[in-house]
C-alpha cells in the first residue's frame, strides 16, 4: 500500500519513503507546560499518534517522539518569580496523566528539554563554527540572511517576518531578523545553565533541533505539529538543522488545523480554552477520539457543545451494534469498506473519509441483524487504528446487579429532582469501575477504561 502525505515544505502528497525501507522516524512538537493543556493541544497528541498506529498496522516500524517544552518564557512569566522548575514539573505530570486518558498509548520517547542542554549547545557550537551564528553579550543568535532556503517552509517573504521575540535584546542583534538560540540569564530567571557564552537557558526552536537530531537523526520521515508552529518555530527548525548539518531535518513536515470556538482559534494565549481534562470528565474518551478523528487533519474543527453531542450519537451507534455481533470474520461482501477505510487512510490521513467507511459498516450490520449477525473482525480492526477498539471488546461486557441497581436508583433520583442524591450515587458507581451517561429516558453503563 502506497502511502501519501502533504508535505507543507512543497506544498503537495509526497510517498512516504522509509530511510531504510521499514523504519519511519516521527517527531511531533509537544506541549510547552506552563498550564494545563486544552482541548485543542490533545489534536497534534491524537493525529500522530493515530498516524502511528496506521503505520504499524501497515508493517512499518515507528519511532514516535513528542517533546515536552519545560524550559520557555512563559513558564517563567507563570511561574511570577517563583519556581519555575518545579511548575513546569507539575504541568508535564498533568500533561502526561490527562494524555493518558485518551488512551493512545504514549510516545516511544518524550524528552524534556531541560535534559538536552548538551545536545542543544553542541548545535549552537556548530552553527558559531559555520558563520550561521554570533554571540552577542551573553546571547547567541542565528544569522537568518545566512540560509538561502529561509522562509521555504511557511512560504513567507524573509523582509516581511517578525520572529514574535520579545525586545529586550533587539540592540544586540546584527539584523532584526535573527533569533535567539541561547539567552543569557536575566535576573528573577531562577533556571540556568554553563555554557561557553555564560549562564543561561536555550532558545524554543533550538531545543527541538537538538532533540530531534538526538533521538532520530537527520533526515527523518514525518516532523508534525499544529499549523500555527510553521512560522517562527518550524521554519527555525529546519533552518538551524539544514545550517548545522548541511542537511534537511525532515521528509515531511505535517501540520494539523486548530480547534475553533466562533471564528477564532483555541489557544491559551486568546483565554477561550477547555481544558483536556475537563472535557474527558463530560464526554468521555471515546467520544472526544471520535470527534478529533471527525475533521480532516489538515483542517480546522470547531469545537462546541453540538460537535462533540454528535460524536457521543456515533460511539452509541457503534456500541449499539457491537453488542450485536459475533466474533469472528466479518461477512466477505463487507470486505469493501474495510479497503476503503484503509485506502482513505493511505491518502493523507483522512479520518473523516475512513470513519464514513466504518459507520456505512456499521449501518450495513444494522440491516442485517435480523437475518445473520456479522462478525466483528473488521470492526474491531478499523476501530482499533483509531485507538477505539474498546468499542467492540466492551460491547460483551456487563455491568453487576449491584452496580444497575445504584445506575437505576440515580435515574430515580434525577426524576425526583434530588440531583445532590444523583451526583452521590454517580460517584459510587465510578468507583465501582463504571460511568453511567444519561441515554434518552434511560441509561447506559460503561466500563471506566472504555
Amino acid at each position: 500500500m502506497e502511502i501519501s502525505l502533504y508535505d507543507t515544505l512543497t506544498g503537495a502528497r509526497k510517498p512516504l519513503r522509509p530511510r531504510d525501507g521499514r523504519t519511519v522516524g516521527m517527531y511531533v512538537c509537544g506541549p510547552t507546560v506552563y498550564s494545563r493543556v486544552h482541548i485543542g493541544n490533545a489534536r497534534p497528541f491524537v493525529v500522530f499518534a493515530q498516524l502511528a498506529r496506521f503505520l504499524r498496522r501497515t508493517g512499518l516500524d515507528v519511532r514516535l517522539v513528542c517533546n515536552i517544552t519545560d524550559v520557555n518564557d512563559k513558564i517563567y512569566a507563570a511561574a511570577a518569580g517563583g519556581d519555575s522548575a518545579a511548575l513546569a514539573a507539575e504541568m508535564a505530570g498533568h500533561y502526561i496523566a490527562d494524555t493518558d486518558r485518551l488512551g493512545l498509548g504514549r510516545p516511544d520517547a518524550e524528552p524534556l528539554a531541560s535534559e538536552s542542554i548538551p545536545a542543544i549547545v553542541d548545535e549552537i557550537e556548530a552553527l558559531i563554527e559555520r558563520g550561521h551564528a554570533y554571540e552577542a553579550g551573553g546571547d547567541v543568535y542565528f544569522r537568518v540572511r545566512s540560509d538561502p532556503s529561509y522562509g521555504g517552509l511557511s512560504g513567507r517573504d524573509v523582509d516581511q517576518m517578525d520572529q514574535g521575540e520579545d525586545v529586550d535584546g533587539s540592540a544586540r542583534k546584527t539584523d532584526a531578523l535573527d533569533f535567539a538560540l541561547w539567552k543569557a540569564q536575566k535576573p528573577g530567571e531562577d533556571v540556568a545553565w554553563d555554557s561557553p557564552w555564560g549562564r543561561g537557558r536555550p532558545g524554543w526552536h533550538i531545543e527541538c533541533s537538538a532533540m530531534a537530531e538526538s533521538l532520530l537523526g537527520v533526515g527523518f520521515e514525518i516532523h508534525g505539529g499544529g499549523v500555527d508552529l510553521a512560522f517562527p518555530h518550524h521554519e527555525n527548525e529546519a533552518a538551524q538543522t539544514r545550517c548545522a548539518r548541511g542537511a534537511e531535518l525532515a521528509q515531511i513536515w505535517m501540520h494539523n488545523g486548530m480547534l475553533e470556538l466562533g471564528t477564532a482559534k483555541m489557544g491559551k494565549s486568546v483565554g477561550n480554552v477547555a481544558a483536556l481534562h475537563d472535557v474527558l470528565d463530560e464526554y468521555g474518551r471515546d467520544a472526544v477520539l471520535i470527534y478529533l478523528s471527525s475533521g480532516h487533519y489538515r483542517q480546522p474543527i470547531a469545537f462546541g457543545r453540538p460537535e462533540l453531542a454528535q460524536a457521543t450519537s456515533s460511539v452509541a451507534r457503534i456500541r449499539g451494534v457491537a453488542r450485536r455481533l459475533v466474533l469472528g470474520p466479518s461477512p466477505a461482501d463487507m470486505s469493501p469498506l474495510r479497503e476503503r477505510f484503509f485506502a482513505a487512510l493511505a491518502d493523507d490521513f483522512n479520518t473523516p473519509a475512513a470513519l464514513a467507511a466504518v459507520y456505512d459498516w456499521v449501518r450495513e450490520a444494522n440491516r442485517r441483524a435480523e437475518a445473520t449477525a456479522a462478525g466483528s473482525d473488521d470492526l474491531r480492526e478499523m476501530l482499533d487504528v483509531l485507538g477505539l477498539a474498546n468499542l467492540v471488546d466492551d460491547a460483551s461486557r456487563q455491568a453487576p446487579d449491584a452496580v444497575v441497581g445504584l445506575a437505576a436508583d440515580r435515574q430515580a433520583a434525577r426524576l425526583a429532582r434530588d440531583f445532590a442524591a444523583a451526583d452521590r450515587l454517580r460517584t459510587a458507581i465510578e468507583e465501582l469501575g463504571w460511568s453511567v451517561r444519561d441515554a434518552g429516558d434511560g441509561f447506559e453503563l460503561v466500563a471506566r477504561d472504555a
